[in-house]
């Protein structure tokens, strides 16, 4: 993938929601990697940032260079270990806010359709009913206002790209969406419309459901 004219937001630097000793939580701006890239001009990232203050600082989990919002990562080798199990389990709790063009069939619904690499095209992803991964979505409009819907979404698995396929699949594409928004729905807003805005999961160290929340920036 080649990221042109990679340039991360710089204020604020690191948005910390959370910290204790074993996590640490970041609202991440639209526009940086979670971690860095291959190439020397795209090693600036919310992890290389993170990791100036502290070196030993893990992955837990990613979110796409557009989407903003809650990216957790951990302290110490046991809190990744234990973060890791609950993503793969899926005993998390995510939910993300986004706007969309046009109005899903239903108020609410699931989406179930399975994905694969688009392997000339990578990074999308596309639907793939042969060998794609069995990938399910939840949404609910919040408001319409005539050309454009706020969905609330909640992915049941976590495919890479999997909301903005899934709502490109049902004619509603993320606005401001590169990869998947037809000329319009991609105009309408200067990024991609996606926000990580809450996620719980269960403390590594105590065992006690543990949530945070990043307010919508759209």
């Amino acid at each position: 993938m080649t990221l042109l004219h990679y340039q991360p937001p710089t204020t604020p630097f690191l948005n910390v929601l959370y910290e204790d000793s074993q996590l640490l939580v970041v609202d991440k701006a639209a526009g940086i990697l979670s971690v860095p890239g291959k190439r020397p001009e795209h090693k600036d990232s919310v992890y290389t940032r993170v990791q100036r203050a502290h070196p030993d600082i893990r992955v837990v989990h990613r979110l796409d260079m557009a989407t903003s919002g809650i990216l957790l990562l951990a302290k110490t080798k046991a809190a990744q270990s234990h973060l890791n199990r609950q993503f793969q389990n899926r005993t998390t709790n995510k939910k993300y806010m986004a706007r969309v063009w046009g109005k899903p069939p239903a108020q609410q619904g699931e989406i179930e359709l399975p994905l694969s690499c688009d392997w000339p095209n990578r990074p999308r992803q596309h639907m793939d009913f042969f060998t794609g991964k069995p990938s399910t979505t939840f949404y609910r409009v919040i408001e319409f206002d005539g050309c454009c819907s706020r969905v609330e979404l909640i992915p049941h698995t976590g495919r890479s790209h999997q909301l903005r396929v899934h709502m490109q699949a049902i004619g509603c594409p993320i606005l401001g969406d590169k990869f998947y928004a037809h000329s319009d729905a991609f105009s309408a807003a200067e990024r991609l419309l996606l926000h990580a805005e809450y996620l719980s999961v269960s403390h590594p160290q105590t065992e006690q459901p543990i949530a945070f929340y990043s307010p919508v920036p759209f």
